[in-house]
C-alpha cells in the first residue's frame, strides 16, 4: 500500500512537471530562470539550440534534445537579458526578441516554418511582435513602409533593431534614417556597450557605403558650408562655374604640408583661368582625442591651441586663396565623413558643373593635367 502511495505521489509530480500544454514538455524554471519548451514536427530526435545574438559574437546560452515526438525543453537558470536571441533546429532558424521577464515560452509548430515565423510564440510579447512582422513580410500582407513603421515604433528597440538587420541593411538614405532612430531607443534604454557600439559601428559602415555611391567620378560634390578662420561661411556651392581643387589637410600631417607646395604652383599659374582651391582642414579636436583632456577647460585650450596651429600654416605654406574651412573636428569632421575621407592629404578635382572630375590627385604634374582637360 505504502508503496503504491509513493507511486501515484511519483507521477502526480512528473504530471506538475512535464504537464500538457500547447505541445510537448512544458519544462519548469527556477525563480528568475526562463524554460522554454514545446512541440516541433518535422524535427524529431534533432538537437534544439538557443543563441544569443549581438553584433559581438552569436553564441549559445541553452541547447536539449528533440524526442522522438518531437517534444523539447531547454532550461536557461539565471533567465535572460533584454536583447536578441535565436532558435535554432538544423538549418532552420527563428528569430526572438526577449524583454528580460519571460519565465516560460512556448514555441509549437512545424519545423518547414520556423524560418517563415509562422509558429506561435507564447510567454514572449516581444517575440510575438517580431514574428508577426516577418510573417506579414512574407506573406506579403505588410509592404515595405509599413514594416519600416514597425521598425521606428516597435514596443522594444530590440524589436526594431532585429527588423533592420533582417530587411533594411541595405546603403540607402532612408535605411540610415531607420537605424539611427532605432539607435537612439537603444541608447536612451541603456542597454549594454558592446550592442550599443556594435549597432553603431554598423551604420558607420552603411553610412561609408553611401558616400562611396554619392562620392564619384561624374557625380555632383556634395557642398561644404562651414566657417574660415576668421568665421566667415564660406560654401564650395559659391564656386560653381569655375574648377575646383577640393582639398582636406590639416596642420599636422606631414604629408599634407609636403604636398601644399605643388597646389599653391597650380594655384598661382591658372588662377586667372578659373581654377580655385577649396581647402578643409581637419585640425581641431575629435571625441576620441577629446577624451584625453579631464575638464571643459583644457578642452577649450587645446581648441583654441589648433585653431592657431590651423591659422599659422596657412600663412607659412603660402594658401594664399580665400576658402579655407573646418568645423575644427578632426575625424570627425562632417565634410570628411561625407566625402569618404580617411585618410589625408586627400582632393578630388571638381569641374565648373559642380561635378567631381577625378579622386586622389597628388603632385603638381597631376593636377596640372587634370586641370587642363577641364579649363
Amino acid at each position: 500500500m505504502k508503496n503504491g502511495l509513493l507511486s501515484l505521489l511519483a507521477l502526480v509530480l512528473v504530471g506538475l512537471q512535464f504537464g500538457c500544454g500547447d505541445g510537448g514538455a512544458a519544462a519548469s524554471a527556477p525563480a528568475g530562470g526562463l524554460a522554454i519548451s514545446g512541440k516541433i514536427t518535422g524535427a524529431e530526435n534533432l538537437k534544439v539550440y538557443l543563441d544569443l545574438e549581438n553584433f559581438v559574437a552569436t553564441r549559445v546560452i541553452a541547447k536539449g534534445d528533440i524526442d522522438g515526438s518531437g517534444s523539447y525543453s531547454m532550461v536557461i537558470p539565471d533567465g535572460v537579458k533584454p536583447g536578441r536571441y535565436r532558435l535554432r533546429v538544423g538549418a532552420r532558424r527563428l528569430g526572438l526578441v526577449f524583454d528580460g521577464t519571460e519565465t516560460n515560452i512556448n514555441i509549437s509548430g512545424a519545423l518547414a516554418d520556423l524560418d517563415k515565423y509562422k509558429l506561435p510564440i507564447k510567454g514572449s510579447k516581444t517575440s510575438q511582435e517580431l514574428a508577426d512582422a516577418m510573417n506579414g513580410f512574407y506573406t506579403k500582407t505588410l509592404s515595405g513602409p509599413q514594416l519600416a513603421e514597425k521598425m521606428k515604433n516597435a514596443s522594444s528597440p530590440f524589436v526594431g533593431l532585429a527588423l533592420g538587420m533582417m530587411h533594411f541593411r541595405g546603403a540607402t538614405e532612408e535605411n540610415i534614417a531607420l537605424h539611427k532612430s532605432v539607435f537612439n531607443q537603444l541608447k536612451e534604454a541603456e542597454i549594454n556597450n558592446n550592442e550599443l557600439s556594435g549597432y553603431g559601428g554598423f551604420i558607420g559602415q552603411i553610412e561609408k557605403q553611401i558616400s562611396l555611391q554619392r562620392i564619384a567620378v561624374g557625380k555632383i560634390a556634395p557642398d561644404i558650408d562651414l566657417p574660415s578662420p576668421k568665421g566667415d561661411n564660406f560654401a564650395l556651392s559659391d564656386y560653381k562655374g569655375k574648377v575646383v581643387l577640393l582639398d582636406f589637410w590639416a596642420s599636422w600631417c606631414g604629408p599634407c604640408r609636403r604636398e601644399n607646395p605643388n597646389v599653391v604652383k597650380v594655384y598661382n599659374k591658372y588662377k586667372s583661368k578659373g581654377f580655385e582651391v577649396f581647402s578643409v582642414s581637419l585640425d581641431g579636436l575629435d571625441d576620441r582625442t577629446k577624451a584625453r583632456f579631464g575638464t571643459a577647460e583644457q578642452i577649450e585650450q587645446q581648441m583654441k591651441r589648433s585653431k592657431e596651429r590651423w591659422e599659422q600654416a596657412i600663412q607659412a605654406d603660402g594658401l594664399v586663396w580665400s576658402g579655407h574651412v573646418s568645423d575644427l573636428k578632426k575625424w570627425n569632421s562632417a565634410p570628411a565623413q561625407t566625402y569618404g575621407v580617411s585618410g589625408i592629404p586627400r582632393t578630388f578635382m571638381i569641374d565648373r558643373d559642380g561635378k567631381i572630375a577625378a579622386i586622389g590627385l597628388r603632385g603638381a604634374d597631376a593636377i596640372e593635367t587634370e586641370l587642363l582637360k577641364l579649363l
